[in-house]
């Protein structure tokens, strides 16, 4: 079987920019010649952090999220600044979200968190060798800190307790590491 054929972008207009995000509309040739539009959100990348403590525990955020209406139990994440490395963003929300440190960083790879439209590529990271400092959330952040039983994660995500894509994605590769005795 061969490889399908990309389609081709035959031309594309920015109709928003914003602070975060930017939407293009990409006019587009199917491999088998149709023409259609694609709605692309362009977003500069992300971090995810994974911050267990030594009482196998990690460390969580509860904050309403507009687009969805409602509280969401998220891990620590944030948007990269402009040409911010991914390390550097991680420990800078670390700290403001969690008001945590960590002596041991390791990227644990990344993923998209909706290709079909987005751009946007999570960088997730374990933080180990926590300490506790001053944080301060952003202007725009309300959220409440909390500490949730590794044990009782698969739960809360069948239960739908636990329900955004980054903080399911970041959990559940961290839990198959801790199987596999990584």
């Amino acid at each position: 079987m061969s490889e399908p054929t990309p389609e081709r972008v035959v031309s594309s207009r920015q109709i928003y920019h914003g602070r975060i995000v930017t939407l293009d509309i990409f006019d587009v040739v199917l491999p088998d010649g149709r023409h259609t539009t694609r709605e692309i959100v362009k977003h500069p990348g992300a971090v995810v952090i994974i911050a267990p403590d030594n009482r196998g525990r990690v460390a969580m955020v509860r904050q309403y999220r507009a687009a969805v209406g409602r509280e969401l139990l998220e891990l620590p994440a944030g948007t990269r600044e402009p040409n911010e490395a991914a390390d550097v963003c991680a420990r800078r929300e670390l700290a403001e979200e969690m008001g945590l440190i960590a002596s041991r960083w390791t990227n644990l790879g990344g993923f998209y968190s909706a290709p079909g439209f987005c751009t946007e590529y999570l960088t997730l990271f374990l933080a180990e060798g926590l300490s506790q400092v001053e944080g301060h959330p952003e202007a725009d952040e309300w959220l409440h800190r909390e500490w949730i039983d590794l044990a009782s994660v698969p739960a809360m995500i069948a239960s739908g307790e636990i329900c955004d894509a980054k903080s399911i994605a970041g959990l559940l590769r961290y839990l198959q590491g801790l199987a596999r005795g990584e």
